[in-house]
């Protein structure tokens, strides 16, 4: 497979972002490469970890 990509000038006049996830990214233009890290800081006794979910009543 051959291919070729051609780089030009881009122009971003205007960015409006109204959310934004807990894994997201938002890129411009070119990157050489992008790292990736996750931190978790909740205390571990708040963690529920079973089969049962609590439902809301009817």
């Amino acid at each position: 497979m051959n291919f070729t990509v051609v780089n030009k000038n881009i122009c971003v006049e205007n960015i409006q972002i109204t959310g934004v996830a807990s894994s997201s990214i938002f890129l411009v233009g070119d990157t050489d490469s992008i790292a990736l890290s996750s931190v978790f800081d909740t205390p571990p006794e708040s963690l529920i970890i079973g089969p049962f979910v609590p439902l809301a009543p009817e």
